[in-house]
């Protein structure tokens, strides 16, 4: 079966510039697994590879879709594919970077997908839920009495997921996750990276910092006057921003909360990777150059490849 490489770990802990030195070293590409970089135009608050990273390694999966575009983790799955079987011809081992927890299950494990969202439909369930609180989940109770166990009476947003998709194809979104859930067919490799929490929070402040004095302001300015701002807009770091430019907080107030929303963050995609299976961790403490622990990175890798 062939090899695909995850190198995964939480916001600010160190993936890029490791998996630059990686593909290098294995002549190989990069393809991305973070639900924010697919977006063209957001590219100081995502923390994108830069210009000279991509112009050194091929990278995928990352400017694929304009901000005011809708993406699912089904379309990610749908075009990773391709580009994993293309590296595969080629003969070369694919090393998938990111922090996007969903990405990196539905390859590895498989998740079922669903009809697109619907913002129409999405915008009545939710005036319903405005007119009579409780009465979405009532309703999915007569639906989809199965995922309603699964999902929290106070959970709106995954209850209008699920009404959506009952509503929308006639089957339920249990039914859907039980038929559909297959996980691509090849031999993942997990390298995990890990750190100190209070050094990676620190370091996390450091490149909120940096962004600000890199242009983030202006790059959210941009963004808004190009369309609708739907999910992109609600990324850390944009729609605080956001709220700076309508006049509603101060700009020392936005960066405290992207500061803090971005901490809560790594703390989550921790709580999620510790989930996953057959991760080999790399503690990184008190490392910060890429090249101190590449060769830790690479004797796990050696044998398994």
């Amino acid at each position: 079966m062939n090899k695909v490489i995850i190198l995964l770990g939480p916001t600010g802990v160190g993936k890029t510039g490791i998996s630059i030195l990686l593909a290098k070293e294995l002549d190989t590409e990069i393809i991305g697994a973070d639900a924010m970089q697919i977006y063209r135009h957001m590219d100081i608050g995502t923390a994108k590879p830069t210009p000279e990273e991509r112009a050194a390694i091929k990278h995928h999966m990352i400017d694929i879709v304009d901000p005011w575009c809708s993406f699912s983790t089904g379309k990610y799955i749908a075009e990773v594919t391709p580009v994993i079987e293309e590296l595969h011809k080629k003969g070369k081992i694919p090393i998938i970077v990111g922090g996007t927890g969903l990405y990196i299950k539905a390859m590895t494990r498989g998740i079922f997908s669903g009809p697109s969202a619907d913002w129409t439909l999405r915008e009545k369930l939710l005036s319903m839920e405005e007119e009579e609180e409780g009465s979405l989940y009532t309703y999915l109770i007569e639906l989809d009495p199965s995922a309603a166990q699964k999902i929290s009476r106070n959970d709106t947003r995954r209850t209008i997921r699920a009404l959506e998709v009952y509503l929308k194809s006639n089957t339920s979104i249990s039914e859907m996750q039980r038929e559909l859930t297959k996980p691509l067919p090849c031999e993942f490799i997990k390298i995990g990276l890990t750190r100190d929490r209070k050094e990676l929070y620190g370091l996390i402040e450091k490149r909120v910092t940096m962004m600000i004095e890199s242009g983030l302001v202006e790059e959210v300015r941009n963004i808004l006057t190009m369309g609708p701002d739907r999910t992109p807009m609600q990324a850390i770091g944009y729609k605080e921003i956001a709220l700076y430019l309508k006049n509603e907080i101060s700009l020392d107030e936005a960066i405290a909360l992207i500061k803090r929303g971005t901490r809560r963050y790594a703390k989550r995609q921790f709580t999620w990777f510790r989930k996953e299976e057959e991760i080999h961790w790399i503690d990184l403490t008190g490392l910060h150059e890429s090249h101190e622990y590449f060769g830790q990175i690479n004797e796990i890798l050696r044998p398994l490849l």
